[in-house]
């Protein structure tokens, strides 16, 4: 195997599911890759226990009420330490990393990411916020600095996976696979009685709060299929959602002589993380192995859409474009903290997203100033329905 230089990689969002997870990775290959910048948001003791273990060039605390409790635990590290939004676009700016793992969570991770690809550093993207909200922006200014974007999230790095050596070939769809969640064929009468621990107990993945919340009402899904249509410059008609429950088959590409290809695997969100560090390289990883002798059977079925409406809005978002998914997702970011924080029920959070859709106004071709005007409307309207 050619030799792999050893990267240096900023983790924007370093202790969060993927963060963390990203960094097992780093420790197990310590000789391919060294971290450079951390990043977290509130979580100032994990961010410094990361901290004294990898001893990264920078780290930023989102929270700048606690950048001096930071500041005072790597006094001695010859560390530097950074609080505060414009932090994280400060930090995106420097010179001294290779690749971003866009991490953060939310709308939130929008602004380094784009700092970073004008400062022309590869992305490893797993913040789908980021395209969701301004894909055509991000993606136009990806193909200018010449920036890899490579996927994080599972199902687009096994689209991503798919299509290595497919480039002159046309796709006819591609099919996203969803686990279903928790609530996997129940219906209202049973969704509208659940709590906040209920919702966030995965089947299959471990993953943070708000994607397990994303996951549980297919919003997560629906924010994929966004995504998807830039990573893969693709008409939304091109773009299906299938409910798969075992999590085996990631997602799959359907070319245009009818053959499909599927990238599978046992849940386990090292490997995708792994790959986008190595690309267009595979390296060894100890994680579990996928035994076809005890997979008995694979199931596919349609979404049930009546049920989990915010499936219907996201692709109402897709379909038309413009400034909605952007509204879309800040009204969700909305609903989803207002329900982990037991302020609505679960099934009001599709009832926060269709309102706030229907009261923002459209902008067919917003620039990114119009972007963050729209997020900002569309949070303060949700909020208001809620009365945070």
């Amino acid at each position: 195997m050619a030799e792999i230089n050893k990267k240096r990689i900023a983790l924007f969002g370093s202790t969060g599911s993927i963060g963390t997870q990203a960094l097992q990775v780093i420790e197990a290959n310590s000789e391919l890759f060294e971290v450079e910048i951390l990043t977290a948001q509130n979580n100032d003791v994990l961010l410094i226990e990361q901290a004294l273990k990898f001893r990264p060039n920078a780290v930023v605390i989102g929270d700048e009420n606690k950048y001096q409790d930071v500041k005072d635990a790597l006094g001695s590290a010859n560390i530097k330490v950074f609080a505060g939004e414009k932090a994280l676009e400060e930090t995106a700016d420097f010179d001294t990393y290779d690749m971003m793992l866009a991490a953060i969570v939310g709308f939130a991770g929008l602004k380094p990411t784009l700092k970073a690809v004008e400062k022309g550093k590869a992305i490893a993207l797993a913040n789908k916020e980021t395209l969701v909200v301004a894909g055509d922006i991000v993606m136009q200014k990806a193909l200018e600095n010449r920036v890899p974007v490579i996927p994080v999230d599972s199902e687009h790095s096994a689209i991503f996976q798919c299509l290595v050596g497919e480039t002159r070939n046309k796709i006819e769809k591609i099919i996203l696979t969803a686990s279903g969640g928790p609530f996997l064929g129940k219906k209202p009468n049973y969704l509208v009685n659940i709590k906040r621990d209920h919702a966030l107990q995965h089947p299959n993945w471990k993953m943070g709060a708000k994607v397990s919340i994303d996951s549980a009402t297919l919003m997560n899904k629906g924010l994929e299929m966004i995504e998807a249509k830039w990573l893969f410059n693709l008409q939304p008609e091109q773009i299906q959602v299938v409910i798969h429950s075992q999590s085996i088959i990631h997602s799959m590409v359907q070319f245009e002589d009818g053959s499909m290809k599927a990238q599978m695997g046992l849940p386990d969100m090292k490997l995708p993380i792994q790959y986008a560090f190595t690309f267009p390289q595979r390296i060894y990883s100890e994680t579990p192995r996928l035994d076809f002798k005890r997979l008995n059977i694979l199931n596919f079925e349609e979404p049930d859409i009546k049920t989990f409406r915010n499936l219907t809005l996201a692709t109402e978002a897709l379909f038309k474009g413009g400034n909605l998914p952007c509204v879309l997702n800040a009204a969700n970011e909305i609903a989803v903290w207002a329900f982990l924080h037991n302020r609505i029920g679960f099934l009001d959070i599709t009832a926060v997203v269709e309102q706030t859709m229907q009261q923002i106004a459209f902008i067919e071709k917003p620039n990114l100033e119009e972007y963050f005007e729209s997020d900002g409307e569309a949070r303060n309207f949700a909020a208001s329905l809620i009365k945070i």
